[in-house]
């Protein structure tokens, strides 16, 4: 890389404030470093927009940010099966990405990080060998020249085709992801006749392969809005048109759009998070959204809660060695989680038969209260045993085709 000069300095960049992004700029700043936090402004995640009662805690998010409080999820077969799964004496946070993102980018700020708008172009390296970030401000042309900063440490947490992941952290180019894509629109009146049995407190889950041939399709409700939704990793699959039939089978094809919006969603972590130097990427440019559920938002949080404590460590000691901390703890609290979810997608999704017999699982009593316990704590249930027990046997009746295929 070409060596430039360069006077502005800061102790961390961080690229990109998403969840990932603000809460590693919060941290930091509040720990009293020096902090940029540079976004590219005026981006909007796809995202159903679902937190847990795990992060609302531990990430003290304000009870004015929940657009919709949703106590049951309801999944929907191939064959048009409904099972649905309440939640017992709890709920689901809903919560619009565009409003909630800001709200993190400013806490960032309150906590002491100076927020610029611009799109990041490339990492270089000045004479002494202290990485230069490049960046575009908001509104400046292509053949204006770039802004430099250098930085002590820099943060990737520019998404799943992460530019500073790519250009810095190997494998991060060959990241397979889920291409997801839905359309906010206003949530509909039964009494018009809108929607197909709609419950604004309620989100459905639709497993049908004509949606998604690899992972599947979502109706949540987000208060005065709702986003309707689907995702695939099947090149050349038309999410718009998947889109389309989701919302005439679902009465909502009359039902005004307020945005449309879509993004690649990733499959795995990354195998490193770090160049070995002074680079270290966070939530979707790291890869930590859950296989078969696609959440994101909490690991997201999660990974800059770890990145901020690693960063932390490596600043204090210069030692590059300590930003792979981040990496391993996050694997050691939820590396088991995913791995678990990972077998269950390419099982379960692979086809209408396999998804049929999954709807038929979430019936049972015992699976629908390990998973949302699960879920709503972000870790795997050990507290009752034969519960597990039990399941492992259902399951393996399904899996082996000893439990008759549901008739329609």
């Amino acid at each position: 890389m070409n060596q430039v000069t360069c006077t502005e300095i800061a102790d961390v960049v961080v690229i990109g404030g998403g969840p990932a992004g603000a809460t590693v700029a919060a941290d930091l700043a509040r720990d009293g470093y020096s902090v940029v936090l540079l976004d590219r402004g005026g981006r909007i995640k796809p995202c159903g927009g679902a937190i847990p009662p795990r992060l609302i805690a531990d990430f003290e998010i304000p009870d004015s940010l929940l657009v919709a409080r949703v106590n049951s999820a309801r999944m929907v077969s191939p064959a048009m099966r409904k099972v649905d799964m309440p939640i017992d004496g709890g709920y689901v946070g809903m919560v619009d990405r565009e409003t909630f993102d800001e709200f993190l980018r400013q806490r960032a700020m309150e906590a002491g990080a100076e927020r610029r708008t611009g799109t990041f172009e490339r990492i270089g390296r000045d004479p002494e060998g202290t990485a230069v970030v490049h960046y575009r401000p908001a509104g400046a042309g292509r053949k204006q020249p770039n802004r430099m900063l250098r930085a002590r440490l820099v943060v990737g947490a520019d998404g799943a085709r992460s530019a500073v992941a790519r250009q810095c952290v190997p494998g991060a180019d060959r990241m397979p992801y889920v291409a997801a894509y839905h359309e906010i629109i206003r949530s509909p009146k039964p009494e018009r006749g809108e929607g197909d049995d709609f419950d604004a407190r309620r989100c459905d889950v639709i497993y049908q392969g004509k949606l998604s041939p690899d992972f599947y399709a979502w109706v949540f409700p987000h208060g005065d809005t709702t986003s309707v939704g689907v995702g695939s990793a099947q090149k050349g699959f038309s999410l718009r048109g998947a889109v389309d039939e989701l919302r005439r089978d679902n009465r909502l094809d009359d039902v005004e759009t307020v945005r449309r919006e879509g993004a690649p969603i990733p499959l795995r972590p990354l195998r490193r998070w770090d160049n070995g130097r002074d680079v270290l990427v966070v939530g979707d440019a790291a890869g930590v959204v859950a296989p078969a559920s696609g959440e994101g938002i909490y690991y997201a949080m999660y990974s800059g809660r770890l990145a901020a404590e690693a960063a932390n460590q490596f600043l204090v000691s210069g030692d590059a060695s300590a930003l792979g901390l981040a990496r391993r703890r996050f694997m050691k609290a939820h590396g088991r989680v995913f791995w678990v979810l990972g077998i269950m997608q390419k099982f379960w999704y692979s086809s209408d038969r396999r998804r049929e017999r999954f709807v038929s699982i979430c019936r049972d009593p015992d699976v629908q209260k390990l998973t949302w316990d699960a879920y709503m704590n972000k870790r795997l249930v050990r507290a009752q045993p034969m519960a597990h027990v039990r399941i492992f046997f259902k399951d393996l009746a399904h899996l082996l085709g000893l439990v008759p295929a549901p008739r329609s």
